[in-house]
């Protein structure tokens, strides 16, 4: 018999302390590991961390082998591990049913547990009595399956088990939209049972599905039917939103020591080296001590001042857990696992020696690793003293299980039982590796021949869509149905992958489906789904954000192909030319770069070696996938109009099922032609006045169904509107049912009782003038009757409300009414299909979103992502009655998501998005530009076409100034709004220094009378003097005397104005806001009391507290006076920089705005002004000249604040005078 090798020696002490301390809890019915002697339960998380070890040490016995036994050994350590996960996988299967409505919900009461009975598998705490939603627990568990897999384990053994484990993937697939309760179960920090979304969760998904895509799970044995499918689109999502996060951890944990496992072992989820050395450093100086890491600032788990007999924290005594938070050894673990990644020997030995000197050693020899250090509870003012000065002691669990697997597991790793690669054989760890540049390729095709033949009358030569047969071109949504059918599983009652809409890296891919090859067009040029796609400036706006997308996150091997279809939509002058943007566009591409992208363009046929194809095997016949649940189905015949490429279709004889599949979804959503054409005899009277609204249409409803008095004439008179279409007025405050003039009376049809006549109603389908007056009879048919109620026009039966209203928005679409393109996509409740991802893409770069017109009831705030259906609703239900505001705020949102992902600098120091005041803003802006009535600016707002639309959003996010213009020519003869067009102006040598107003104020010294009172011009030229960078040089020059400031006028108030409604504070401001209150004890704003009491819940660098600010200021009403307080409050911050303790009690901030305005009104009469420079706001009361001064100068509005500040402050400041300078 050979002798013991040496390291056979080690090994064996290894073996002997992982049976001793790990695997002596595994249950030998389930194979789980439960938490403890006296804990029965098994966690999720907990038990993959702790067979970890048990992994590793197999892998270690099978490659350093001296003798047979050590092979077994090796072989009985693997099925330990493949047991464990098998446990976890029935615990899984268990709860089928929640996976199924989890894809749908996203709901915390539908969600995988967290925990399992480890005897039974079966559940032990009810689905709201505990934080079960914890999405890097199930994403944990697929990333190992992947990588064990990978290792040689077979953990999988049959199809059901892969159609489970792919729903599993769906299940995961939406993390960066999921709030959560994180890695310590805790969700938000207050331990209150608030989920909120968890870069630690984000993280571990987006590694779990970047590991498991394309693995076959039966290893080496399997097929194609055992494969996982992942869309390249998800995991991208997961990692801008991360990237966004980091080192944040989640809104109310400012960093977290739990990030570890995603920027380093398992998961290396991050590719930025700067971001992970950035996260790594905040951990280590925030929250490292002498006995491991802080998990959070201010976490009170196990700590002496934490009350074991209630579950939650009150808010204010967080402050009492800061400096004796509990230090967890296991993070030393991640740093020594790290450390041998990064092949950093310092590193390694720095925290071998650290750990050695933490471990628990009893008396055979064996070393355990404590949960938790904690201070003892006589030591704690000791440690408030002196941070980190005092002892501690070990408390919790012992050994806690997942520090001493990852202890083992790092030991092996030093030691060299193991190389790096082995425990991570699917190589995530070279994800922050060199990423070549990448070209995309670009087919452009033409719908039809005749388009084909336009292009070549301008020199563009292109295939059309029939020339690259036997290739196939479908639009993107086909490939959205088609990825229904995966993941499908009658016997589990499993229905595959959720209808989400499929991004542009999933249709830069070639398919192979059944044989054949399918190229797809991007969702953007899909007009079915929302109406941007109708906008042709805007489908080139959408192509090179794409592209530049593309570019950045193309990581698959092959280069990206996108398939850019040109339509007939595409057509002007009646479809005899090209639009000229979308020409532009062709020729730019052709020349290699187009928006910061490298392009080829090319035909589809030539780029075939040299794109990556995605096998869509589960489509296959011999797969049990149905493509039709009824075999009758899907005979029909197709129709003339599809809604997708009717050259793309093979004859009707050869068609198999997947063709007659795809005819089907298209025709689902082709047009038919019932509406009949507007009639142009002008000469009746119009069947509706311009001014009936919304709210009458409701009360008509009411009547129908007699909710009132029947007997009422159904003449109504329109003092009751505000109307949703001519007089929306968003510029003035709109006050309901006033008064207009009476002549336009409402002429509906009635029957014999006198109720409304419904049939006679579609008759006047074919009287009405325009097509706004056939969506307004569409509209009430749809309040009154349904979208599915049969209007038998001319006879025929089928023809539906939804039918005709769909016909009327494509009509709209060729005419390009925007405002009615709008309205009708509001009474169909069209909804932006990626409207959950723009919101969660805002919500990740810590905005939060309010939708609706301030006041709050009606303004509703979103600060955590949100299912699609609850957020649409959500929408509809703050716009009030208005359909028009909840279709423009859902395209606003889109908007802004582009911006924070392409110009993240447009929000700085923004934080909550008020869309409302948005829209009412740009609203203002335009009646100031055109100069005309609110009601005016509201409908021209609404006409604008999508591409203006952006452009107005962009120019009041950056403070630009930009010019609007009436085109003389009308877009469209029957269209009513006038057509306006935006540009920007000149910049008018305003910097970003003279934007804040801190500058030196240029002072023109002349003379000149006002108003009949020769001024003293000093005071002019200062608060006229400094030039914010977006003065209006539209404001006419009234008399002579007027000219010097009268470009000048107003601009600091529409500066104001545009600041107070985007919320836009300055650099640093919350955080100095946290220093000013802890010297007093709260401030006062309009009314509402922001108490000092928050800075003992909230961190100063904590978004919760950024957010807390400002829904205190949120309060006021008016921007321009919200504005003022901010600047009130910048000056009151100016004082925690002094040696003073306290500032007093509640500080009155509104108070000292006033007495500023009080200053500044004695120092304007002494200069002998009177008449119009001293009215007053009537509102809140400061003069309107105050509001458009400068900030800056001797006559600035910080001048008067300082002093009023002053006078306020009296007795707390020091008494030497120059304290204040």
């Amino acid at each position: 018999m050979r002798s013991r090798s040496n390291s056979g020696v080690r090994l064996d002490g290894y073996a002997r302390l992982v049976q001793r301390t790990i695997l002596c809890y595994q249950n030998p019915v389930t194979g789980l590991l439960s938490a403890g002697k006296d804990h029965k339960d098994a966690w999720v998380r907990d038990n993959i961390y702790s067979i970890l070890a048990v992994w590793g040490l197999g892998m270690a016995y099978r490659k350093n082998a001296d003798r047979d036994e050590d092979k077994a050994k090796a072989y009985e350590l693997e099925q330990n591990v493949v047991k464990l996960m098998r446990g976890l996988l029935q615990c899984m299967m268990r709860q089928v049913d929640k996976v199924e409505k989890f894809k749908r919900t996203q709901s915390t009461k539908d969600c995988l547990h967290a925990k399992y009975n480890s005897a039974t598998c079966a559940t032990v705490v009810g689905d709201d009595q505990w934080g079960h939603l914890q999405v890097d627990a199930t994403s944990l568990y697929l990333l190992f399956l992947a990588q064990m897999t990978a290792s040689g384990l077979r953990i999988i053994f049959t199809l059901d088990e892969v159609t489970f484990i792919q729903n599993l993937v769906f299940y995961i697939e939406a993390a960066y939209k999921v709030a959560d309760y994180g890695i310590w179960e805790r969700g938000d920090k207050t331990n209150q049972g608030i989920p909120e979304l968890n870069a630690s969760s984000v993280g571990m998904a987006k590694a779990a599905l970047e590991a498991i895509d394309e693995l076959d799970l039966f290893g080496a044995h399997g097929g194609h039917k055992s494969v996982i499918h992942v869309l390249p689109d998800e995991v991208e999502h997961c990692q801008s939103i991360l990237y966004s996060m980091l080192p944040r951890a989640s809104t109310s944990k400012e960093i977290d020591a739990g990030l570890l496992s995603i920027i380093s072992y398992p998961a290396f989820a991050v590719e930025d080296l700067n971001l992970v050395n950035e996260t790594k450093s905040e951990i280590i100086s925030k929250l490292q001590g002498r006995y491991g890491c802080c998990r959070f600032l201010r976490d009170g788990y196990k700590t002496p001042r934490e009350d074991p007999s209630r579950l939650h924290y009150d808010p204010a005594e967080l402050k009492l857990f800061e400096n004796i938070e509990c230090e967890w050894p296991v993070f030393w673990t991640y740093f020594l696992i790290d450390g041998v990644f990064n092949e950093d020997k310092i590193q390694v030995q720095e925290y071998r020696e650290a750990l050695e000197g933490i471990l628990i050693r009893e008396k055979n020899g064996i070393v355990l690793m404590p949960e938790l250090y904690a201070v003892p509870p006589e030591k704690v003012d000791e440690e408030y003293e002196n941070p980190h000065s005092v002892d501690r002691v070990p408390v919790g669990k012992l050994p806690h299980l997942w520090g001493q697997s990852l202890y083992v597991l790092s030991c092996l790793l030093a030691e060299g039982f193991l190389a790096a690669g082995e425990i991570d054989p699917l190589n995530r760890r070279f994800s922050t590796g060199f990423k070549p540049d990448v070209v995309v390729q670009v087919t452009v095709l033409a719908e039809s021949n005749q388009i084909k033949n336009l292009l070549q009358d301008h020199g563009i030569n292109v295939q059309s869509i029939a020339d690259i047969h036997p290739l196939r071109v479908q639009p993107a949504r086909i490939l959205s149905n088609l990825y229904t059918m995966l993941g499908r599983n009658k016997n589990m009652k499993l229905s595959g992958r959720p209808h989400r809409h499929i991004g542009v890296l999933g249709t830069s891919k070639l398919y192979v489906i059944r044989n054949q090859i399918f190229a797809f067009t991007p969702q953007f040029t899909d007009q079915h789904h929302f109406y941007l796609a109708l906008d042709n400036q805007m489908i080139v706006e959408m192509l090179k954000t794409e592209l530049a997308y593309l570019t950045s996150c193309w990581r698959m091997t092959g280069r990206p192909t996108l398939t850019f279809p040109i339509t007939h939509t595409m057509l002007v002058d009646d479809g005899t030319d090209i639009h000229p943007a979308v020409l532009g566009t062709i020729r730019k591409l052709e020349d290699g770069y187009f928006g910061g992208a490298r392009v080829k363009i090319g035909k589809l046929s030539e780029f075939l070696t040299t794109s990556f194809h995605t096998y869509l095997s589960f489509l296959d016949p011999d797969c049990d996938v149905k493509l039709f649940d009824d075999p009758d189905e899907g005979r029909n015949s197709p129709d003339s109009e599809y809604g997708g490429y009717p050259a793309d279709f093979c004859e009707k004889e050869s068609q198999d099922e997947l063709d007659q599949y795809i005819n089907d979804i298209l025709q689902s959503t082709a047009l038919k032609s019932y509406l009949p054409p507007t009639s142009k005899t002008a000469n009746q009277p119009p069947v509706f006045s311009a001014n009936h609204s919304t709210e009458e249409i409701l009360s008509i409803m009411a009547k129908t169904k007699g909710l009132e008095v029947p007997a009422v004439s159904m003449s109504l008179p329109t003092k009751v509107l505000n109307t949703h279409r001519k007089s929306l007025n968003l510029v003035d405050n709109p006050h309901l049912f006033e008064t207009k003039d009476c002549e336009n009376v409402l002429h509906l049809p009635k029957d014999a009782h006198g109720d409304l006549d419904c049939r006679r109603l579609v008759e006047q389908l074919k009287e009405c003038p325009t097509l706004h007056d056939q969506a307004d009879i569409l509209y009430i048919l749809h309040i009154l009757k349904g979208a599915d109620w049969d209007t038998e026009l001319d006879g025929q039966y089928g023809v539906t409300v939804h039918c005709l209203l769909n016909e009327l928005y494509r009509k709209a679409g060729l005419n390009q009414e925007w405002g009615l393109i709008r309205y009708i996509s509001g009474i169909l409740k069209k909804r932006v299909e990626v409207l959950a991802e723009a919101c969660t893409d805002l919500l990740s770069h810590h905005k939060q979103l309010t939708v609706g017109l301030p006041p709050e009831p009606r303004e509703k705030i979103i600060t955590t992502p949100l299912p699609p259906e609850e957020l649409t609703d959500l929408i509809y239900e703050a716009s009030g009655q208005d359909i028009s505001i909840a279709v423009l705020t859902q395209e606003i949102i889109m908007y802004l998501a582009m911006y924070v992902r392409s110009q993240p600098s447009l929000f700085m120091e923004m934080l909550r998005l008020r869309i409302g005041l948005i829209i009412q803003v740009m609203a203002t802006e335009l009646a100031r530009s055109l100069k005309c009535s609110g009601e005016e600016a509201s409908e021209s707002l609404m006409n604008l076409s999508p591409f203006d639309m952006k452009n107005l959003l962009h120019h009041i996010l950056s403070g630009k100034e930009f010019g609007v213009e009436r085109s003389l020519r009308p877009v469209d003869s029957s269209s009513s709004s006038p057509a306006i067009s935006i540009h920007e102006m000149g910049h008018s040598g305003a910097t970003k220094t003279e934007r804040s107003g801190i500058t030196k104020l240029k002072s023109e010294l002349k003379q000149f009378s006002h108003e009949g009172h020769s001024m003293s011009s000093s005071m002019f030229a200062s608060t006229r003097g400094s030039t914010p960078s977006s003065p209006t040089s539209t404001s006419p020059t009234g008399s002579s005397g007027d000219t010097s400031w009268g470009d000048r006028k107003g601009q600091w108030l529409r500066r104001r104005r545009l600041d107070g409604a985007i919320n836009r504070v300055p650099v640093g401001f919350y955080e100095k806001v946290w220093k000013i209150l802890q010297k007093c004890h709260g401030l006062s704003i309009d009314g509402y009391v922001l108490p000092s009491s928050t800075t003992r819940e909230m961190t100063p660098c904590e978004i919760k507290f950024a957010v807390h600010v400002e829904s205190v200021l949120n309060h006021v009403p008016q921007p321009e006076y919200r504005q003022l307080l901010v600047e009130a409050i910048l000056v009151l911050t100016f004082l925690s920089d002094i040696e003073v303790n306290s500032i007093g009690g509640i500080i009155h901030v509104d108070r000292i705005v006033h007495m500023a305005n009080d200053l500044f009104l004695q120092e304007l009469k002494s200069f002998g002004a009177a008449g119009s420079i001293l009215e007053k706001d009537v509102a809140t009361g400061i003069c309107h000249f105050f509001y458009d001064s400068a900030p800056s100068g001797a006559y600035g509005t910080m001048t008067y604040l300082t002093k009023a500040i002053i006078i306020y402050l009296h007795d707390f400041l020091p008494s030497t005078g120059c304290a204040m300078q």
